[in-house]
């Protein structure tokens, strides 16, 4: 339970341990003060009221002793936190974004992945956005946790001490598929992960589109293997009619690149019957036209496949 996988793991774990020792301690201790009490004051015993009066000493060491441990509480908890923000200077950068509801992570050389793969023994800092919600960025193994707060600049940093995979979760509650916002930290010797971030990534122009879709968390809300989620499929888009809401009225569309591109820009427009508006922002100002032409390739791919 106690084996973390980063430098912060340790400090966390003691205090705690150090929390959960005098929760318990309290616990026990008024709970054997109540069961006293009932013994030694029940009816039987005395069966006529007393009234009792106050007492000094008591009510002053009730106020000061409960701060005096909740201040020590808020100073261990300070003394594990504070190193925490502070990055050594020789940290490596990854961009970390956070959306409904996936993670992508971007490195120096413009590398883009849905899995973080970190160097072991290496200072690492996440500088951390979100373009819609709240998020929050947990590692549990590594014992640290940071919101993704849209418009605000954050960060997180740590070395990573131990090889092997790891989990990623949000840990604040950012929307229907909150619970599907997992991915996998990959902690690497150091050349491994030189191989491994200066490898090429050349992909098929319907590929690099799916990659589009995956990475601005477009997957999320809408299935590849014709589930319902909060948008419609995406299988077996490209090419067919589909019923929309344009203006309070019903029309029918086909679902070509031009219905395509208006989706993504403007996707408000034109509502799929059975769906709600204000569930999709416009796409306008994070995906380009080159972008959107390759995701019309892998819609258009996806088509010519066997049903």
């Amino acid at each position: 339970m106690f084996e973390g996988a980063s430098n912060f793991a340790k400090g966390v774990d003691g205090a705690f341990l150090f929390i959960l020792a005098i929760s318990f301690f309290f616990l026990i201790g008024l709970s054997a003060v109540m069961i006293w009490f009932m013994i030694r004051y029940n009816r039987k015993k005395h069966p006529k009221a007393e009234q009792i009066k106050d007492n000094m000493k008591l009510e002053v060491a009730w106020t000061i002793i409960p701060f005096l441990i909740v201040m020590l509480m808020f100073y261990y908890g300070y003394v594990v936190f504070k190193p925490m923000r502070i990055v050594p200077k020789d940290a490596m950068e990854v961009n970390v974004t956070g959306m409904m509801w996936s993670w992508k992570f971007e490195y120096a050389n413009g590398k883009i992945t849905n899995e973080l793969v970190l160097p072991v023994g290496k200072a690492v800092k996440l500088n951390l956005f979100s373009p819609d919600v709240i998020h929050s960025l947990y590692i549990p193994a590594f014992r640290i946790k940071e919101d993704l707060v849209p418009g605000k600049e954050n960060y997180m940093w740590f070395i990573p001490n131990i090889e092997g995979s790891y989990e990623i979760l949000c840990a604040e509650y950012c929307g229907l598929r909150h619970s599907f916002m997992e991915a996998k930290t990959r902690i690497v010797t150091d050349e491994e992960f030189q191989k491994w971030l200066a490898e090429p990534t050349p992909i098929a122009e319907e590929d690099k589109g799916l990659a589009i879709l995956q990475n601005n968390a477009c997957i999320s809300c809408h299935s590849l293997d014709g589930s319902k989620l909060v948008g419609p499929t995406f299988k077996g888009l490209f090419g067919t009619e589909r019923t929309v809401i344009e203006a309070g009225k019903e029309r029918i569309v086909v679902a070509d690149s031009a219905y395509i591109k208006r989706a993504i820009l403007e996707p408000d427009k034109e509502i799929v019957k059975g769906y709600n508006p204000g569930m999709m922002r416009a796409y306008d100002k994070v995906i380009t036209a080159d972008d959107i032409k390759s995701i019309i390739a892998y819609f258009e791919s996806q088509s010519k496949l066997p049903k």
